[in-house]
C-alpha cells in the first residue's frame, strides 16, 4: 500500500469517526446514556458493520471517542462558542437535535483539535450535514463554524489567504 493510500484511508476512517461521533451524541441526549455506555454501545452495534442494508463504515475508534467524550468534557465552552456564531434569536436549545450534534462536534474540533487544519473540519461536518439533511442546514453549519474557526483559529485562517 502506498503512502497516498494510507492517507485517504485514515481521512475515510476518520471522515466516519466524525459521522459515528454525531450520531453518539445525538443518542446521548434523547437518550440520557453517559459517554462510556453510548460509545461503547456504537463500537460495538454499528461501527463498521452493515444493518439493514445500511453500511456503518470503518472509522477511527480513538478519534471517535475523543471527539464525543471532548465534546461532553467541554461543552460549556463549545455551547458557547455555537451560541455566539448563531444568529441572534435563535440559541443552540432551539437547534434540532443532530444540528446541534453537528455544530458541537465541529466546534470541539475547531477549538481543541488543532492538528486538524480548520477548512478540513469544517468541510467534514458539512458533509455530515448532508448526509442527514437536504436544506439549507449544510449552509448554517458551514456558517457557525467558519464563524467560529475565525474566532479560535483566526491566524490559520489568514495565513491561508496570504
Amino acid at each position: 500500500m502506498s503512502k497516498g493510500e494510507n492517507r485517504g484511508d485514515k481521512r475515510e476512517k476518520r471522515s466516519a469517526a466524525r459521522l459515528a461521533a454525531v450520531q453518539t451524541l445525538y443518542e446521548m441526549e434523547l437518550s440520557g446514556k453517559g459517554v462510556l455506555d453510548a460509545v461503547a454501545e456504537y463500537e460495538a452495534h454499528w461501527m463498521g458493520r452493515e444493518i439493514e442494508d445500511m453500511e456503518f463504515k470503518p472509522a477511527d475508534a480513538g478519534f471517535f471517542r475523543e471527539i464525543v467524550s471532548g465534546v461532553v468534557e467541554d461543552q460549556r465552552l463549545v455551547d458557547q462558542k455555537v451560541d455566539a456564531a448563531l444568529a441572534k434569536g435563535w440559541p443552540l436549545k432551539r437547534i434540532e437535535a443532530v444540528l446541534r450534534a453537528i455544530l458541537r462536534a465541529g466546534a470541539y474540533e475547531l477549538i481543541r483539535r488543532q492538528d486538524v487544519p480548520a477548512r478540513v473540519a469544517i468541510t467534514e461536518y458539512v458533509d455530515v450535514a448532508n448526509a442527514f439533511y437536504d436544506g439549507d442546514e449544510a449552509g448554517m453549519v458551514n456558517g457557525v463554524l467558519d464563524t467560529i474557526a475565525r474566532d479560535v483559529r483566526g491566524d490559520e485562517l489568514t495565513k491561508q489567504r496570504a
